[in-house]
């Protein structure tokens, strides 16, 4: 079954497969889920929830696509994919983040120390490469937060083929389920205050609710003819690449009889086909002649398609197709202009987004365990990536030094926040005063 064909399963019969599975539910007792379906339904606080409510409240729902389509046929078989899903993630992963307050940046703190060892296992960039793979794969992606004594301890990464969104009474996601070796368990109740036991990122899904669109379904049209087209070649190099000549019987009658074709059809096939063979002289005799053929106009057609396909699905993604040694693209009009756009337009905006999700997601359990930061709002906690460690954007910022270095009508306090440090008002302030 090609990608295409996985992209167009129906929604209903994922959820009857579903249904005949047999597993083991591990219910959270309690919680914010078994209050509202104990509770009639309260006046909704906007004007669509009632337009996405469920009838079946509290099932989990399944995303309406095959996941394993996009993870086999998309990025373990494709090379264009893997490679750029794993350009995307790993850039995106070498970008340190760093934690500030208002302005203030603060170097040593708990929140930036659960981001760098997220757990015994794993280090910051191993979490965060994860997160962005999974997230371009699937379109989706979720960490789970685990508490021990009340404070946060481990971050997890969880696959999201094995993930299902809870919607509540009023169509809004109210938990989640996650499923592995036959048995379920269910994700309600806070850890610790004000933390939710599961941070769900999902890229833009203009036709579902609960679930983000993955870039490979987007490109799974050009995904299968470049998977073909590689089927094709392997299946020419099999059988001696191509018919790179013909063999003409050039005796009177014209004909070879049965025991002359089958003599010469197993000596080509013993000495002469396949790439040990390649290149052997060929002995011809009784009438035989070599017409020499050569590619056609339809065979180079069928070779740029291939390099069309390839290029669309770079697109999808999101990397410039002169970073995968794609040929015939002259969009950018060197490496270097092809970089700058990579992170500026495909990994900056993944970073930060993360970025802001994961400071709005744990930042509440630090805030409300100190009691002079109660006062402020939990949002003042912000995580942002540091710009400065990103060798392909070094032009960038040495021309805006330049600029402002040049700005006479500006302080050096000025200057520094126009170049994203803090003023030297402020250095020493510490972030509790």
């Amino acid at each position: 079954m090609s990608l295409i064909d996985s992209v167009a399963r129906m929604f209903s019969s994922r959820e009857k497969s579903s249904a005949r599975e047999e597993r083991s539910d591990i219910p959270v007792p309690g919680g914010r889920l078994a209050e509202r379906e104990s509770e009639a339904p309260s006046i909704k606080a906007t004007a669509t929830g009632p337009l996405i409510a469920y009838q079946n409240l509290g099932e989990p729902v399944w995303a309406p696509r095959d996941y394993s389509a996009f993870a086999r046929e998309g990025f373990m078989q494709n090379a264009i994919v893997y490679r750029s899903v794993r350009m995307i993630a790993e850039a995106a992963a070498s970008i340190p983040l760093l934690l500030y307050e208002g302005t203030t940046e603060i170097e040593d703190h708990p929140l930036i120390g659960l981001i760098r060892r997220p757990s015994l296992d794993h280090t910051g960039t191993d979490f965060l490469e994860a997160w962005y793979g999974f997230l371009l794969v699937s379109g989706n992606a979720y960490a789970e937060a685990v508490a021990l004594d009340g404070a946060l301890r481990e971050l997890h990464i969880l696959r999201p083929d094995r993930m299902k969104v809870i919607p509540g009474v009023d169509g809004w996601p109210e938990g989640y389920e996650y499923t592995a070796c036959g048995r379920s368990v269910r994700f309600i109740d806070d850890v610790v205050e004000g933390v939710r036991p599961i941070l769900h990122l999902k890229l833009f899904h203009p036709v579902n609710d609960h679930y983000g669109m993955s870039p490979i379904e987007a490109a799974a049209t050009a995904i299968d003819i470049h998977n073909t087209a590689s089927g094709w070649n392997k299946a020419l190099l099999d059988n001696s690449a191509r018919p790179s000549g013909a063999l003409v019987y050039a005796a009177s009658n014209g004909q070879m009889t049965d025991d002359q074709f089958t003599r010469l059809k197993s000596e080509l096939e013993t000495n002469f086909q396949g790439a040990r063979q390649a290149g052997r002289p060929l002995l011809l005799e009784g009438g035989l002649d070599w017409k020499p053929l050569s590619l056609t106009p339809k065979d180079m057609d069928f070779i740029e398609a291939k390099n069309v396909a390839a290029r669309e699905i770079a697109l999808a993604i999101g990397v410039p197709p002169m970073l995968l040694g794609i040929p015939g693209d002259n969009t950018y009009s060197n490496y270097q202009e092809a970089q700058r756009a990579f992170w500026r337009q495909t990994v900056l905006p993944l970073v930060n987004r993360t970025a802001r999700a994961l400071a709005s997601w744990l930042s509440p359990a630090f805030a409300l365990g100190d009691s002079a930061a109660r006062s402020r709002p939990p949002s003042a906690l912000e995580l942002r990536p540091d710009l400065d460690q990103i060798e392909a954007l070094a032009s960038e910022r040495d021309a805006l030094w330049k600029r402002l270095e040049s700005a006479s009508f500006l302080t050096d306090d000025e200057k520094r926040v126009a170049a994203g440090y803090t003023n030297l008002s402020s250095y020493q302030r510490q972030p509790n005063d």
